[in-house]
């Protein structure tokens, strides 16, 4: 099971990105999805986490700014960033709780992480 994390970059202040993660190889199932970012020198944060359901939750410095979803069918996660802030700037991490057998149990899977840099 491999997850890729693609669609970081430069953006300017007040910007948008999009960040995207594929779950791929021998899946069952995916629990909860998230998003974590980790800024040079601080420890690694959440940002944003989606259910199998759909149910979401937002870090609160992220709230109203940024959207999570995800593609069941597709084992796919997004992150919509609008009025990108230059704090924002990090690596983001994409995380999966997924089973590759029914049997198997729930096991965390981490992406390699896409940088994401908001400067003028």
């Amino acid at each position: 099971v491999q997850l890729q994390a693609s669609g970081g970059g430069l953006v300017q202040p007040g910007g948008s990105l999009r960040l995207s993660c594929a779950a791929t190889g021998r899946i069952f199932s995916i629990d909860t999805m998230t998003w974590y970012r980790q800024a040079p020198g601080k420890q690694r944060e959440l940002v944003a986490l989606i259910a199998s359901g759909g149910t979401t939750n937002y870090a609160d410095s992220v709230k109203g700014r940024f959207t999570i979803s995800r593609d069941n069918a597709k084992n796919t996660m997004d992150l919509q960033m609008n009025s990108l802030k230059p704090e924002d700037t990090a690596v983001y991490y994409c995380n999966a709780a997924l089973k590759v057998t029914l049997a198997d149990s729930w096991r965390a899977y981490w992406g390699q992480g896409t940088q994401v840099t908001v400067s003028s």
